[in-house]
């Protein structure tokens, strides 16, 4: 018997994100909804274009081809669209073979609310003001940005990685960074290496994709010529001696990624572009970004690193006025 979705890993995606509505995203902007819809219904067989998320949300889906008894994840679309336009976006969904049959159409208002709802672990979307509300209300969210869609059809495998601090883990050592020194986010980590981080945004994620993984080890176990699908990293700034909290808080929470890179302060685009994941989650925009452009990025604004953008911002602007 299939997962309920109770029990399964669930990702909800917007259209922007799944597809390129750049074209018809323009015409709404320029025309209004009317000439959107008009638009959308003329163009009702013109397959979209892939979107950033769209390898990595094909490559997710591919779990269940590996363990059709169980079914345990699932694509959710959460969509501003309207039931009628979203038609496009469906036929769309049905030409690439992707299975997603559950959507939330909510014409023009923001999808975010029901990110539990549907028991969502993380919501991708281009709409960075929906991302925003979506984690001040303590949900699971990340803004897709710009980048050049790559879907290798020859390599099957999922690569996902992950900033730690203010993305697997809360912002409290990053606090303790940015209003100290290095030498003092050290000393604080050391003090508490073996007390585990409070989790942070996608924490739920991570967790549930290292459960992927155990159901891989069993297959692992059962069939030595198994071919893995899922492969997860961990990529911080942090270096020894605050590594071991890191170490110690996956350990407590019975989890693992495939690699860990501490690089105390290396560019992290240095090991991306070897590593090549299909999403990389990120809590500061700085570190999201490729001299190639080709690296999917998420920017996940939670915590004390957007906080601060947000004030330097409002500040701008009472200096312009």
């Amino acid at each position: 018997m299939a997962y309920p979705i109770e029990r399964k890993l669930v990702i909800a995606v917007s259209s922007s994100a799944l597809f390129d509505l750049s074209e018809s995203d323009k015409v709404f902007r320029e025309n209004g909804p009317k000439a959107y819809k008009e638009f959308q219904e003329k163009h009702l067989d013109t397959i979209l274009a892939m979107g950033v998320a769209f390898p990595f949300i094909r490559r997710f889906l591919g779990i269940n081809k590996r363990f059709e008894k169980e079914q345990p994840v699932e694509v959710v679309l959460l969509s501003r669209n309207s039931a009628a336009t979203g038609k496009r976006v469906f036929r769309s969904i049905k030409h690439y073979g992707l299975e997603i049959s559950r959507a939330a159409f909510m014409e023009g208002k923001s999808p975010y609310g029901y990110i539990p709802a549907f028991n969502a672990s993380l919501f991708l979307s281009a709409n960075e003001e929906d991302v925003i509300t979506a984690i001040d209300y303590g949900y699971p969210a990340g803004t897709v940005l710009p980048t050049k869609v790559v879907d290798d059809l020859t390599d099957g495998e999922l690569r996902v990685a992950f900033d730690f601090d203010g993305v697997i883990a809360d912002d409290e050592s990053e606090t303790v960074f940015r209003v100290g020194e290095l030498k003092a986010f050290h000393q604080h980590e050391v003090e508490k290496s073996n007390i585990p981080h409070n989790p942070g945004p996608l924490a739920d994620l991570f967790t549930k994709l290292s459960f992927m993984q155990k159901l891989e080890d069993r297959a692992e176990e059962i069939d030595r010529s198994y071919k893995r699908i899922l492969r997860t990293a961990i990529v911080t700034a942090r270096n020894a001696p605050s590594h071991e909290r890191v170490i110690n808080t996956l350990e407590n929470w019975g989890v693992s990624s495939n690699e860990t890179f501490f690089l105390g302060g290396m560019k992290k685009e240095r090991i991306l572009t070897v590593l090549k994941p299909h999403m990389f989650f990120d809590d500061q925009r700085s570190h999201l970004g490729s001299e190639a452009g080709d690296i999917p990025m998420v920017h996940v604004p939670f915590g004390i690193a957007n906080q601060r953008i947000e004030s330097q911002n409002t500040a701008g602007e009472q200096t312009r006025r």
